[in-house]
């Protein structure tokens, strides 16, 4: 099964929601999900910091159609709320690779509407 990556459905109704706000949107997204995402690294070893990011970067992640991101921060989240947390290192480096893959297609949709 492939993974989907973005949802055309969400950004195409956000686009159509925000106007003119739309490309201001993606930026701020973006602006956020990477401090998110350097945030999950410096908390590595501390579970109930991963969980609280993991949480905010779902919620932000699935409202603007990142499916597959949306998923991962969900494990973590979940996995860092365990009695018995196996190590959630494995995870936060797929929420990195993970942005890496949709930052360039966020950018790249940005572009399409930009003013």
């Amino acid at each position: 099964m492939t993974e989907v990556h973005l949802d055309p459905e969400v950004l195409s109704g956000l686009q159509e929601v925000m106007e003119d706000e739309y490309s201001k949107l993606l930026d701020t997204f973006l602006d956020d999900s990477q401090k998110r995402v350097e945030a999950l690294r410096k908390a590595r070893d501390d579970a109930k910091a991963l969980g609280r990011i993991a949480h905010s970067f779902k919620g932000s992640s699935g409202n603007l159609g990142a499916v597959h991101l949306a998923q991962l921060c969900q494990r973590l989240e979940a996995e860092s709320a365990k009695p018995a947390v196996a190590d959630l290192g494995e995870l936060v480096d797929q929420i990195d690779h993970e942005f890496a893959l949709v930052k360039p297609l966020y950018e790249s949709e940005r572009q399409r509407f930009s003013i």
